[in-house]
């Protein structure tokens, strides 16, 4: 597939692996592209964002110097301060917090592909289009991540601020006496609190799963 109409769209690329990076600049020239600049860290990615002016930024998502979250971030800023640019995120990985925030203004001009679920170089290419022209490009992957990620958020809203109290300490590792202790409250009153943190979070009684931990892993994620 070549892009359609005169003017080439403008691209820019952030990928920290060189083979990735040259890659993905010699795919998408050969398709009518014009890579404008292809950086391997985030500060790049913003530099040729604010000084080439692309249609379209391709983004990974870990990239140097923590190799965590930077590239995402940086689509964040890049969605804020620039937000004529299309921004589609390129990555192995869900970030459903940063994710959610990117999208939070609206999924216009936004794309999120992950790397092994793209089969064919044309879904690619068609996805780029669209997010550069304004459109939405997000594999189902990534939805239902972010739908899963929502519904967590909103059950830890519906907990009480004893019950957060009481979450809080658990993933701090207390038993229930230590946290009784630290509540100055019963362990009976304990128990309850548990009890209601499992019947909010949607942890039912389960031979194969720790309620607690998966709790402690519900607070962890929000």
């Amino acid at each position: 597939m070549t892009v359609p109409g005169d003017d080439a769209v403008r691209v820019v690329i952030a990928e920290d692996s060189a083979i990735l990076r040259d890659g993905l600049h010699q795919l998408l020239a050969d398709r009518g592209f014009t890579v404008v600049r292809a950086v391997a860290d985030a500060a790049g990615i913003e530099r040729a964002v604010a000084e080439d002016r692309p249609d379209v930024a391709v983004v990974d998502i870990r990239m140097p110097p923590t190799f965590t979250d930077e590239g995402l971030r940086s689509a964040i800023r890049l969605r804020s301060e620039h937000p004529t640019v299309g921004i589609l995120v390129f990555s192995q990985y869900v970030e459903t917090r940063y994710a959610a925030e990117l999208l939070a203004g609206g999924a216009a001009g936004i794309g999120y592909l992950l790397k092994d679920r793209v089969a064919d170089v044309a879904d690619f290419v068609e996805a780029l289009v669209r997010v550069a022209s304004g459109g939405t490009a997000l594999d189902p992957e990534v939805v239902t991540q972010l739908m899963g990620a929502s519904r967590r958020r909103d059950a830890l809203s519906g907990l009480s601020a004893r019950e957060r109290q009481v979450l809080e300490l658990m993933a701090e590792g207390r038993t229930n006496s230590a946290i009784a202790a630290g509540l100055v409250v019963s362990e009976g009153a304990v128990e309850k609190h548990i009890a209601n943190i499992f019947a909010k979070l949607d942890l039912p009684i389960s031979s194969t799963d720790h309620r607690r931990v998966l709790a402690v892993l519900r607070y962890l994620e929000e």
